[in-house]
């Protein structure tokens, strides 16, 4: 009986002993695979062009990294290897020309590529493989750039509305509220680049507000424009630049007149005598009369009194 016990305890305890290794064996897998990333993760990753990209690594603790490296394939362009290694902290590259990639200070604390800025030529595939004693993990990112559009919208004529997305990166879409009688055009400028346009009539008086709505990777917009608003100013642009000929030859003629005029004036002033001059130059001669006829008038005074004295004298003498 006592054997019957003992033998009983023993398999309890083994039973117990293999469900305790075994629920231990499933915490330990179930923990790495919380903390293990996957083997390969491929991302979308849009960037705007003129502006600053960071691709990261798999998120790796940094003391299990040995070995840290990216694959970069640019369009036509040689394939480009950046690689560090943490025991020496030494990184070397190859076939990488393009001074706008560059890794951080200290590649073994932030394992990131960064793009500043980022230009269309940097459009690819990106793959980072960080080497670990427990595998390698990679995440690979396809880069695609975007280029914002310029969008205006106009009225070109009576009851037509002109909506354009210029220099889109990739096209853009265009669309109307209300709906009208629209004709899309597209210009393909190369490299991805697209000008989108949109032609709109409403026939209908009634329809006086529309809006244009642009909608891009890189953002959204909407522009709106009065009918009856733009119809009329159309309409008082065209009559002023069909009568702004006739206004600026009735201001030259009339300025060609006064011309005219005054040059005429000019010429009778000029002809006619003037008295203020004459007195002005005969000035000088009656002043110079003047200062010589005391001289005349004292001469011919004194001329009179000698006769008489003789005459005087002379009748004395003859008394005498």
């Amino acid at each position: 009986m006592p054997c019957s016990w003992r033998t009983s305890d023993l398999q309890l305890l083994l039973m117990l002993i293999v469900f305790l290794v075994a629920v231990s064996f499933v915490d330990r897998k179930q923990n790495r695979l919380l903390v293990t990333p996957p083997t390969e993760v491929n991302t979308t990753l849009p960037a705007l062009v003129d502006t600053k990209a960071v691709l990261s690594c798999p998120p790796i603790l940094l003391t299990n990294v040995l070995l840290t490296t990216w694959e970069i394939t640019l369009g036509d362009k040689p394939f480009c290897i950046r690689t560090h290694r943490r025991d020496t902290n030494k990184t070397t590259e190859t076939n990488c020309t393009d001074e706008r990639m560059t890794w951080p200070d200290r590649p073994d604390q932030i394992p990131v590529l960064q793009i500043d800025p980022v230009a269309i030529t940097h459009e690819g595939y990106y793959r980072c493989i960080v080497a670990t004693p427990d595998g390698n993990f990679q995440y690979e990112y396809h880069l695609r750039v975007l280029v914002a559009p310029e969008v205006t919208l106009f009225q070109s004529e009576n009851r037509t509305a002109v909506c354009k997305a210029v220099a889109g990166r990739p096209a853009a879409r265009i669309s109307w509220t209300p709906a009208g009688d629209c004709v899309p055009e597209h210009k393909d400028w190369g490299n991805g680049i697209v000008t989108v346009q949109s032609t709109c009539h409403w026939a209908e008086s009634n329809v006086s507000i529309v809006s244009c709505s642009v909608s891009h990777e890189s953002g959204n917009w909407s522009l709106s424009i009065e009918l009856n608003q733009s119809a009329k100013t159309s309409k008082t642009l065209i009559i002023l630049v069909s009568i702004l000929p006739i206004i600026i030859l009735i201001i030259v003629g009339f300025v060609w007149l006064l011309k005219i005029i005054g040059c005429r004036k000019y010429k009778l002033k000029k002809t006619e005598p003037t008295p203020g001059v004459e007195e002005d130059e005969m000035q000088p001669y009656a002043s110079y009369t003047e200062k010589s006829n005391p001289l005349y008038d004292t001469t011919n005074r004194v001329k009179p009194s000698q006769l008489l004295q003789s005459e005087v004298d002379g009748t004395n003498l003859h008394t005498l």
